[in-house]
């Protein structure tokens, strides 16, 4: 076996071993689901979201989705030029790509070695990417699933059949519509963006909200079809990440009742600079044994 042959084992087994590790930690803190499971305030709980849903979707088509169509031909051709020019950053694919590959080069990493911040950097990155991965990946499965069951007729086809027109398996793509699977995926997106960073929160709520609008725009979908979307990204992304706060994974539940994520403002600055220094060769990566024992301890207690 050549050198290059063994490097690539090596690697693997230690991505094997890494994600063996990571499913071993998200298992063994199932037990504090147990002990930390508050009721869900009014608005948060499943029949609320489904009753949020039917009344939203339910106004946009009777008042929204019929004077749509005419009004979009109404508009100059620039206004749909415009919103073409960036709609597709509502596309799955480059999401899931940049985390999915993030993930892995982080699995293939030998973590142990490196210094405390340096591990820190890693966990976060990792957890985060994961974190956004499974809920894009997640919610962009079950609206290609209700796409195709309920096979509602896009507006392309809205002088022919209407908006309301539902052709249940019609296995057509033109009968795809309902709900936006481009509003989905920017939901879940910006869900978990917002969770990740709370201090952009609104920047990133308006950004989400110009990208889902865009398919009305562009002539994609129906008001009706972006809401429940973006309901449905949301929704999704939210339950996943009060999940992990459960078990502390990237996330905890404060004294007040919020979802805040683990990593502070203070240590995500430290590990930034350390990871900083390190590519500009100001310091080495590997671990420094006389790292005080209390140091890490501070910082884990303050994540």
């Amino acid at each position: 076996m050549t050198n290059s042959n063994k490097k690539v084992w090596r690697v693997l087994a230690r991505m094997r071993g890494n994600v063996r590790r990571a499913a071993m930690l998200y298992a063994g803190r199932k037990e504090r689901t147990t002990h930390n499971v508050d009721p869900l305030p009014p608005g948060q709980r499943p029949q609320d979201i489904l009753a949020i849903l039917l009344l939203t979707v339910g106004i946009a088509v009777v008042a929204f989705d019929v004077p749509t169509y005419p009004w979009l031909r109404s508009l100059p051709g620039e206004y749909r030029s415009a919103f073409r020019a960036f709609t597709d950053f509502g596309k799955a694919d480059w999401i899931l790509l940049s985390t999915g590959v993030t993930c892995l080069a982080l699995l293939a990493l030998d973590a142990g070695r490196y210094a405390f911040r340096l591990r820190m950097a890693i966990g976060a990155v990792f957890t985060y990417a994961a974190f956004i991965f499974y809920s894009v990946a997640a919610t962009g499965l079950l609206a290609i699933a209700f796409k195709w069951t309920l096979g509602r007729a896009r507006p392309k086809l809205y002088e022919e059949v209407g908006p309301v027109r539902f052709d249940f398996f019609a296995f057509d793509g033109t009968y795809t519509s309902f709900p936006s699977g481009h509003s989905t995926t920017v939901a879940a997106l910006a869900t978990a963006l917002a969770f990740i960073f709370p201090t952009y929160r609104w920047l990133i709520i308006v950004a989400a909200f110009w990208l889902a609008f865009s398919r009305v725009m562009v002539g994609a979908h129906y008001p009706s079809d972006v809401i429940a979307g973006t309901l449905l990204g949301m929704a999704f992304t939210f339950f996943t990440v009060r999940s992990m706060a459960h078990r502390r994974i990237g996330f905890h539940i404060s004294s007040s009742g919020k979802i805040e994520p683990n990593m502070n403002v203070r240590s995500a600055k430290a590990c930034v600079r350390a990871v900083w220094q390190v590519l500009r060769g100001q310091r080495g990566a590997d671990l420094v044994r006389q790292e005080s024992r209390a140091t890490e301890e501070t910082e884990r207690t303050g994540s």
